[in-house]
């Protein structure tokens, strides 16, 4: 089961809203952005840690629903923050 979770920030380089999505398909997380509605997404090769954190934010939000999240996902993400030297 694929899951999407979406929201908006600010680029760091430009200060422009961004659109920010991330995907888990065949148990691989894919980040991706774009700048308008109406433009193709762009993938995002080195998401940063403020993306992660906020990816985990919504996941924690969304298990109590059972939105297609699970412990697993969680815990994934957990380890991918713990794991990064920033």
């Amino acid at each position: 089961m694929s899951v999407e979770i979406q929201w908006n920030d600010v680029d760091p380089i430009s200060g422009e809203k961004r659109f920010v999505a991330v995907e888990r398909f065949a148990g691989k997380w894919t980040f991706k952005v774009r700048f308008r509605r109406r433009e193709n997404w762009q993938k995002i090769v080195a998401p940063t840690r403020a993306m992660w954190e906020e990816l985990l934010d919504a996941l924690e939000r969304r298990l109590p629903r059972r939105e297609g999240v699970t412990e697993v996902d969680l815990v994934y993400v957990k380890e991918r923050l713990a794991n990064r030297k920033d």
